[in-house]
């Protein structure tokens, strides 16, 4: 994966009903360290880092590069969403196209916070940069990010196996000025 292309970098901070999307700061390290560390959010995508090694190696900032934005609910990290070019994706239908990815808290689970941040980073992206499809990829198992998928309006382009589990690929159409 690469960065997006030509937008500009940091975008103001996204506000939304109860999130602001921004860049992270250091004080979103111990969230990241959470984030990246726990069982329940990394069930689907292959397991967790070890806690120490993720207290060694990540910096007191963590990393910023365009298309990454820390999710915040009343000052605090809650999650991240990713915007990223698929450049080396396994799938063609998926190569060069802007790929969605967010993680999640377990604490922040099931309140309806990964629809709104996706939603309004994708909203950022249509203005960064318009007409651009959008694809999606998750393990069929995991139901709650599937039914995300669908409310994001992201359609099945393919199911395939990798890494051990049956894998789905959606792919959200760009909205034009007409829909």
């Amino acid at each position: 994966m690469t960065e997006l292309g030509p937008v500009a970098w940091p975008p103001a901070p996204i506000r939304t009903e109860r999130l602001v999307l921004r860049e992270p700061e250091a004080r979103d390290r111990a969230a990241f360290i959470e984030l990246l560390a726990s069982p329940e959010v990394h069930t689907y995508l292959g397991g967790p880092r070890p806690r120490d090694e993720l207290e060694r190696e990540m910096s007191g900032t963590p990393e910023r590069w365009p298309g990454s934005f820390v999710v915040d609910l009343d000052g605090s990290m809650i999650g991240q969403i990713l915007l990223r070019r698929a450049t080396g994706h396994r799938r063609p239908a998926a190569a060069g196209k802007v790929d969605l990815g967010y993680l999640f808290l377990p604490r922040a689970w099931g309140f309806g916070y990964a629809a709104e941040a996706c939603m309004a980073a994708l909203g950022w992206l249509a203005g960064a940069l318009p007409g651009e499809p959008v694809v999606l990829t998750t393990q069929t198992a995991n139901v709650g990010s599937m039914r995300l998928a669908a409310k994001l309006g992201f359609t099945e382009v393919e199911r395939f196996e990798a890494w051990g589990a049956e894998q789905w690929l959606g792919m959200r159409s760009p909205v034009t000025p007409s829909d």
